[in-house]
């Protein structure tokens, strides 16, 4: 399992997002990862100054979405949907997006549910739920 620090997913989004503004060839993960940035531009600054990136606090007591959290809940998504992983992912996604018209909305309802297994898990010392995180999907559809 990949397991990257704090600092290595800053620096693979700032690193991804400049290589796109420097029209440099992505490797397949940051073209992925890229197209998530584009969609969030209000993410822009946080993204450019990988210094200060790497140093940023986006603690709740701060206010701050934390960007980096956001791309990497929406690049986890967008993997398990194109493996099926956990099996069914897929399908609700796919339900899902068409019922609201928008898979990034979509990815934003499925985060709700990631959010929820992630701290169940946690929580209780178990494996996450893939079952239970797919019914959670299927409940937003």
């Amino acid at each position: 399992m990949f397991n990257p620090s704090q600092n290595e997913v800053r620096q693979f989004f700032c690193e991804t997002y400049r290589k796109h503004r420097a029209n440099e060839i992505l490797t397949p993960i940051e073209a992925i990862a890229s197209d998530w940035v584009l969609q969030h531009p209000e993410y822009a600054d946080d993204l450019t100054d990988i210094n200060t990136a790497l140093t940023a606090d986006y603690s709740v007591e701060n206010g701050r979405t934390n960007p980096f959290l956001h791309l990497s809940m929406h690049l986890s998504i967008a993997e398990q949907i194109s493996i099926d992983q956990p099996p069914g992912i897929r399908a609700a996604a796919t339900a899902l997006t068409q019922r609201l018209q928008s898979e990034h909305e979509a990815h934003h309802r499925i985060m709700e549910c990631l959010g929820e297994m992630i701290w169940n898990s946690q929580r209780s010392g178990l494996p996450p739920d893939g079952a239970a995180y797919i019914d959670c999907i299927k409940r937003k559809v």
